[in-house]
């Protein structure tokens, strides 16, 4: 478990190495004030999950090769199809999995559409 949580750990410190995307707003300065980022040396963000370590004496944990992590693992950060995509399918060629997301997506919208026409009288 605790190799699991290493890995998601270390795919989200590669998003936010990466900086942010074209369409997010620039961190503001103040006058005077340089921004600070914090330089970490490659080969140390290669071998180790930085910040995981939640142990006051503890290390960060290390990396491992692919192969240690089950399979699952790879597929967590993947998107699932969203409430549109969903009703636009054809309903037999659904697995369980998505239709149970889609009854899910469902139910969640006409919640907030009820609500909205309560909250409206």
């Amino acid at each position: 478990m605790f190799s699991v949580r290493a890995r998601a750990l270390h795919a989200v410190q590669r998003l936010r190495a990466a900086g942010p995307s074209k369409g997010a707003p620039a961190a503001k300065k103040r006058k005077g004030e340089a921004q600070v980022i914090p330089v970490v040396a490659k080969e140390l963000r290669e071998k180790a999950t930085l910040g995981a370590n939640i142990l006051k004496t503890g290390a960060d944990p290390p990396i491992l090769e692919d192969s240690a992590y089950p399979p699952w693992i790879f597929n967590v950060l993947d998107k699932r199809p969203a409430l549109s995509e969903l009703e636009r399918r054809d309903p037999e060629s659904l697995d369980e999995k998505e239709i149970m997301r889609l009854l899910k997506l469902d139910n969640r919208r006409r919640i907030k559409e009820n609500n909205a026409v309560r909250s409206k009288e």
